[in-house]
């Protein structure tokens, strides 16, 4: 009898453990938002160092998201979320003890690289578990309110360790959830892989891997300056490897990621507003928090409360995104269009005036980011071959985490150059414009 309880429990448990990937990776992600003046006057930081402390786990996670997509669908979804686990716990020590900005850049780089295994990984086992229909529907949902909860968790656990600890208490909580959740994996979930292995794409994933942290390195390097010789440097290595990957891939049998699929409207759409919401949602967000800390005096505990109510409605809205009787596409416009919205409220938030439109600013905006967690991650497995659920994850949030290294340098940029209430303001307005452009674009796709 407990046998058959046993194979009766486990499908149903394991898309549920698998879901707990997305939720640990982004509250770690998350983890320094709210206590970024306290870690860099801790690590001594120079000039770009705050911008490398946020920057360096977006680093890890877009340099190898497509690579390990590609290794779970080929080699084991089940092995590859476990071993970045494992991975996760490692590095996370390695932070909660660094003194000094290098080890602990090193150290976020080699968290996002393994959070890049656990996301691939964990979203292909959910793809894997339901492949079509309803079910899958709501699974993509619950998968990605995991993503707004874990945004709601990390500034709130690490604003209130950093009151009544160190910013470094929440690295060693990160390190033993990880652990938990590595032996949670390898006793719950079940294994699983394509039924058409390739072969490892060995010149696309150098190409693709050092491409991508050439531009996220110039990026990040260029708020003292664009036409400094190492971002010129980093930005020409990343093109000339960008160009040479495309011609690569085209010429594989077995490519690491087919280019075919960008002939899909629904692969454009998710590739390309990942790239959207990772520039003007998630980068805003992330650098938002030092802003309105250094603009209006607030502590990382209320910083952490003030973006809980973001994340929260976040989490509730993508439960519920299923009852919204849209085509998905049209969901992601929806949920792009109210983040616009909400954002215009926050054309303010470098200044000292009223926190009221802030409040309803990011009230609405993660109403819509609810709608656009759930509908981006439903796409990202939809619009890609069934034995490739885990690649398609690894598209989808390279782009995403590319898109959030672009967005935090660039208001970082924009707030170093023009200052806290000027740089905010103008930075706040790019973002409502490439939001809502790109809902425009999602609403007449045929996705």
């Amino acid at each position: 009898m407990s046998s058959i309880t046993e194979l009766t429990t486990r499908p149903r448990l394991g898309p549920a453990v698998a879901s707990l990937a997305p939720l640990l990776v982004l509250t770690n992600y998350t983890v320094p938002m709210v206590t970024l003046p306290d870690t860099a006057r801790a690590l001594g930081a120079g000039p770009t160092g705050p911008v490398w402390i946020l920057g360096s786990v977006a680093l890890g996670l877009s340099s190898v998201l497509l690579v390990s997509g590609g290794l779970a669908d080929d080699h084991g979804r089940k092995r590859v979320l476990v071993i970045g686990t494992g991975v996760l716990a490692a590095a996370s020590v390695v932070a909660a003890l660094a003194t000094a900005v290098p080890l602990f850049v090193a150290a976020r780089f080699a968290q996002g690289a393994a959070s890049a295994a656990m996301l691939a990984a964990s979203l292909g086992l959910v793809g894997h578990a339901y492949p079509t229909g309803p079910e899958r529907v709501r699974a993509t949902g619950r998968y990605g309110a995991m993503i707004g909860l874990g945004t709601a968790v990390g500034p709130l656990v690490s604003g209130a360790l950093a009151s009544v600890a160190s910013w470094r208490a929440a690295y060693w909580l990160v390190a033993g959830c990880a652990l938990a959740l590595m032996a949670v994996s390898a006793r719950v979930l079940e294994e699983s892989r394509s039924p058409e292995p390739r072969r490892f794409d060995v010149p696309g994933v150098v190409l693709l891997s050092v491409g991508v942290a050439a531009l996220v390195a110039g990026v990040t390097e260029s708020r003292l300056g664009w036409g400094r010789p190492v971002v010129l440097t980093a930005f020409a290595v990343a093109v000339a490897l960008g160009v040479a990957f495309v011609a690569a891939e085209r010429r594989r049998p077995d490519p690491l990621l087919d280019l075919e699929l960008f002939r899909r409207p629904a692969f454009l759409v998710a590739t390309g507003g990942a790239l959207v919401v990772g520039a003007a949602i998630v980068g805003l967000l992330s650098y938002l928090p030092s802003v309105l800390q250094q603009a209006r005096g607030l502590t990382p505990m209320g910083t952490g409360l003030l973006f809980g109510l973001w994340s929260s409605l976040s989490f509730v809205v993508s439960l519920l995104s299923r009852h919204v009787r849209l085509r998905t596409a049209g969901r992601f416009a929806l949920g792009l269009a109210l983040s616009a919205a909400g954002f215009t409220g926050l054309l303010g938030a470098g200044s000292d005036g009223s926190m009221v439109p802030v409040v309803a600013g990011l009230a609405v905006s993660g109403i819509g980011s609810g709608l656009v967690n759930s509908s981006i991650t439903h796409l990202a497995i939809e619009s890609v071959p069934a034995h490739r659920v885990s690649m398609g994850s690894g598209a989808n949030n390279t782009a995403r985490y590319v898109g959030s290294s672009l967005g935090a340098a660039g208001v970082a940029a924009a707030v170093g150059q023009l200052g806290t209430a000027s740089g905010g303001t103008v930075a706040v307005a790019g973002c409502v414009v490439l939001t809502a452009a790109t809902a425009v674009a999602a609403l007449l796709t045929r996705a």
